[in-house]
């Protein structure tokens, strides 16, 4: 059976497994950020057409979520030749103040696997020290392989305060620290976490890794994280070893949160965007 019959065949048991609507899916791509048309999916499911450009296979990677396959079910249907190649992350840096200069830093980075990462669980861990400095932040990540594979992770973190030194990175758990780049002029850093071993299609990991700033940490004013890939839940916890300050915006609605020694935001299906606080003492 020729590859877009088999994905096809595929698609439309998933389908009805699941009993779902092409309306009601369409639905679900949308509030994940992917718009794909009644038309496309109709096609798709008969085998007329096949997904084949990079927002397509997107797609597909979703539509294994919202039909309830394992990561890769659909996927690795469509053959080798179809799956997204190439560094997505040169097209990240849309996210950053300066985006040449972190598109060029991620010229030696090997970037391929991020698109075939379901992103599980992110939680974010923020500690800003009773001098109101950024003192740490701890990351982990649960993420889940679509393919065969994927063997790092690619961290971006941007400062808004230029010339000052850079924090340290600390890998506290199934990870090791590969390249590193350091731009202290441009306020931003790129590493790559490599995990203890490679990922099958289906396999999950958790990785945990530390930014921790020296005595030299600027004054904290927010903190944000960026997500270009929906994922399934987002936790982050503010702490602030001293006094809060005096005013809070929460970045998801732009709403005013009351100010606590503890800030607090958990989302599920967070969709492409920016989460986090900013706040003013």
């Amino acid at each position: 059976m020729a590859r877009v019959e088999e994905f096809a065949e595929a698609l439309r048991t998933a389908i009805t497994n699941r009993g779902l609507g092409l309306e009601r899916i369409r639905e679900h791509l949308s509030q994940h950020g992917v718009s794909v048309s009644l038309t496309t999916l109709s096609y798709w499911q008969t085998g007329r057409t096949r997904p084949e450009r990079k927002k397509s296979l997107q797609a597909v990677v979703h539509l294994e979520h919202i039909l309830q396959v394992p990561p890769g079910h659909l996927s690795e249907l469509l053959g080798p030749s179809s799956r997204p190649r190439g560094r997505w992350l040169r097209r990240a840096p849309e996210f950053w103040p300066e985006p040449s200069h972190v598109e060029h830093a991620l010229l030696d980075m090997e970037t391929r696997w991020d698109d075939q990462l379901i992103r599980v669980s992110q939680q974010d861990f923020v500690t800003v020290g009773a001098d109101r400095s950024e003192r740490s932040f701890r990351s982990r990540q649960v993420l889940s392989a679509a393919m065969n594979g994927p063997d790092r992770w690619v961290a971006i973190m941007h400062s808004d305060e230029f010339d000052r030194p850079l924090p340290e990175v600390r890998t506290l758990k199934n990870c090791k620290i590969g390249r590193l780049v350091r731009d202290e002029a441009q306020g931003f850093l790129i590493t790559e976490l490599l995990f203890d071993r490679v990922l099958r299609k289906g396999e999950s990991i958790v990785i945990e890794h530390e930014l921790v700033n020296s005595e030299l940490s600027p004054l904290a004013f927010g903190y944000e994280r960026r997500f270009r890939l929906p994922t399934r839940e987002y936790v982050l916890e503010v702490t602030f070893e001293g006094a809060p300050p005096a005013s809070v915006v929460q970045l998801a609605d732009n709403s005013s949160v009351e100010p606590s020694r503890t800030l607090l935001d958990v989302a599920l299906d967070v969709r492409p965007g920016i989460r986090g606080f900013r706040w003013d003492w």
